[in-house]
C-alpha cells in the first residue's frame, strides 16, 4: 500500500484541500460580477471560508440588560412579584445591587449586620425597619426556637431556665445607641423604626438624621427614654411596649405620659402596652394631643379613675381595649360626659365580670356606633344589658361570648333603630331556634348580616344538602 492511501485512510490527519491560485480567483471574481446579485451572495458565502469555534468556549446569548440604565432596569423589577425578587438578585452582581435598592422593609435578626456597616450598604433605601429580634444575643445553630407575641429567639439545650432569659440577654443600651446612630446616618429615609433598650441620646440621633419618621414602636422603655421623643416632628404613629409578663419589666408612669403629651403633640395613633400611670397621664394626652383619633390600651396596669381622663380626648374616635384583666378598678359612676367624637369600641380579650366598671365604660363611650367585643370573659345577658346606653349604633360584632344568650341578644339590639350591620360568630348559646319573629324582622332590616353563633352546627347544616360527610358515599363509589 501507497503512502498516499495510508494519508487518506487515517482518520487523525485528514488530507489538506489546495488553496485555489490567484489566477483562478480572478476569474471566478470575474464571473461572479457578470451574474445577479443573487448569485453573488450565495457564490461569495460559499468561497469565505467559515470562523472557527474554540471548543473551550461556550456560545452565551448576549446580555442586553446592559444597554439599560439602572432606572429603567429597575421599574422593570418593580413590576416583579416580591415573591420573586430575591431569586434576581442571584442573576449578577449588577443586578444584586438593583434587588437591595428596591427592598424597602427589613427584620434585623443578627446585630453584626449593622454593626458591621453591610446593612446600609447592602439596602440603602430602607423606610421600615425592626431591631427587636436583633438586640437580642442569640446563640448560633440552636435548635430551640422560642416564640413570643411580640419577638421569636432562639436558645441553646440548658440555656433557656426562665422568661428572664429575654432580659439578660439584651445588647446594652450603649450598643444600640451606636446601631441607632449608624442606622440612621445611612437611612435618613425612614419612615418606622421598631427598636427595644435604647435611651434618651439614641433617639436624638434618629431624629436628627431621619426628619420624616413617622412611626415608632419602643419596647423596654421608661419615662426617662421619652425625654427624646419630642425631637420627632413629624411622629404620628407611637407605640409604647413597657412591661410584658414573663418577659421584661420597665415603667412608663404619669411623669413619662406627660412628657409624651408635652413632645408629640401631632400623635394620630398612640398604644399603650403594660403602661401604668392614671388619670393625670390620659388627661394630658387629651389636652396636649388634639389630634388623636385612635388610643389602644393593651393589659394595663393603670391607677383607678383613669377612665375619666378619656373625656379630654375631644378628637378620639376609636378606643381600644386588649387584654385587661380589670378596666377600672375604682370607676367613677358619676362621669360628667363622654367623648363627643368617639365611633368605635373595641374590646377583645378583656374580663368584663365587673358591671360598674362596664357601665363607667359605655357611659364614657355611649357616643359609639360600632361596638366590637372579641373573645371577652364575663360579657353575659346582665352585663350587656348595660349596652342600651349607646343610642346610636350602627355596627355590632360579637365573637367567642359564649355566656350570652339569645334573648340577652335580643333585649338590647331591638333598641337599636339605627343598626345596620351584625355579626355574631362562636357564640355557643345564641341558637337559631331561639331567635323570635321580631327579631328575625330586624335580621331582614339589616344591610349586613354574618350569623354563625355555632360554628358546628352552622357547618352540619351546610353540608346536608351537599352529600359530604356521607362517609365517602357521594365521592367514592364503585365503578
Amino acid at each position: 500500500m501507497s503512502y498516499r492511501g495510508k494519508k487518506e485512510n487515517s482518520p487523525v490527519s485528514p488530507l489538506k484541500k489546495r488553496r485555489a491560485s490567484w489566477s483562478e480567483l480572478w476569474v471566478n471574481h470575474h464571473h461572479l460580477l457578470t451574474s445577479s446579485p443573487l448569485d453573488f451572495a450565495a457564490k461569495f458565502q460559499s468561497l469565505t471560508p467559515p470562523t472557527p469555534i474554540s471548543k473551550s468556549k461556550t456560545l452565551l446569548p448576549p446580555d442586553f440588560t446592559l444597554l439599560l440604565p439602572d432606572l429603567i432596569l429597575i421599574r422593570i423589577i418593580e413590576k416583579i412579584p416580591k415573591s420573586h425578587r430575591k431569586n434576581l438578585s442571584l442573576v449578577c452582581k449588577r443586578w444584586f445591587k438593583l434587588h437591595g435598592r428596591l427592598v424597602r422593609s427589613l427584620r434585623l435578626s443578627d446585630w453584626g449586620f449593622l454593626a458591621s456597616g453591610r446593612l446600609i450598604s447592602r439596602f440603602p433605601n430602607l423606610d421600615t425597619v425592626d431591631l427587636v429580634s436583633g438586640c437580642l444575643i442569640s446563640p448560633p445553630n440552636s435548635g430551640i426556637l422560642v416564640n413570643h407575641r411580640i419577638v421569636s429567639f432562639t436558645v441553646d439545650v440548658g440555656s433557656y431556665q426562665s422568661w428572664s432569659f429575654f432580659e439578660e440577654n439584651l445588647l446594652s443600651v450603649e450598643v444600640v445607641d451606636r446601631g441607632l446612630k449608624a442606622l440612621a446616618g445611612g437611612c435618613s429615609n425612614l419612615r418606622k423604626l421598631v427598636v427595644t433598650n435604647t435611651s434618651e441620646l439614641g433617639l436624638l440621633n434618629v431624629a436628627e438624621e431621619c426628619s420624616m419618621l413617622q412611626e415608632l414602636e419602643l419596647h423596654k422603655c421608661s419615662d426617662s427614654v421619652l425625654l427624646g421623643i419630642g425631637a420627632f416632628e413629624n411622629l404620628q404613629i407611637l407605640k409604647l411596649v413597657v412591661n410584658v409578663d414573663d418577659l421584661y419589666h420597665s415603667l412608663v408612669s404619669d411623669i413619662g405620659l406627660m412628657i409624651l403629651a408635652q413632645g408629640c403633640k401631632r400623635l394620630v395613633k398612640l398604644e399603650l402596652v403594660g403602661c401604668e400611670g392614671g388619670f393625670d397621664g390620659i388627661k394630658e394626652i387629651g389636652q396636649c394631643c388634639q389630634m388623636l383619633e385612635e388610643l389602644t390600651v393593651c393589659d394595663h396596669k393603670m391607677e383607678s379613675g383613669w377612665l375619666e381622663g378619656l373625656r379630654y380626648c375631644e378628637n378620639l374616635k376609636t378606643l381600644k381595649l386588649v387584654s385587661c384583666k380589670k378596666i377600672d378598678n375604682d370607676p367613677d359612676e358619676c362621669l360628667s360626659c363622654c367623648c363627643p367624637a368617639l365611633e368605635r369600641l373595641q374590646l377583645e380579650k378583656c374580663q368584663l365580670r365587673d358591671k360598674n366598671t362596664v357601665k363607667a365604660l359605655f357611659k364614657i363611650c355611649e357616643a359609639a356606633r360600632e361596638i366590637v367585643f372579641q373573645d371577652c370573659w364575663g360579657l353575659d345577658d346582665d352585663i350587656f344589658s348595660l349596652a342600651t346606653a349607646f343610642g346610636r349604633v350602627k355596627l355590632l360584632y360579637l365573637e367567642g361570648c359564649s355566656l350570652l344568650t339569645t334573648s340577652g341578644l335580643e333585649s338590647v339590639i331591638l333598641h337599636w333603630h339605627e343598626l345596620e350591620h351584625l355579626k355574631v360568630v362562636s357564640c355557643k348559646n345564641i341558637k337559631d331556634s331561639e331567635v323570635s319573629p321580631s327579631l328575625s324582622a330586624l335580621f331582614s332590616a339589616l344591610v349586613e348580616l354574618q350569623w354563625r353563633p355555632d360554628t358546628r352546627s352552622h357547618l352540619s347544616s351546610s353540608l346536608t344538602e351537599t352529600g359530604i360527610g356521607g362517609k365517602g358515599g357521594k365521592f367514592f363509589k364503585k365503578t
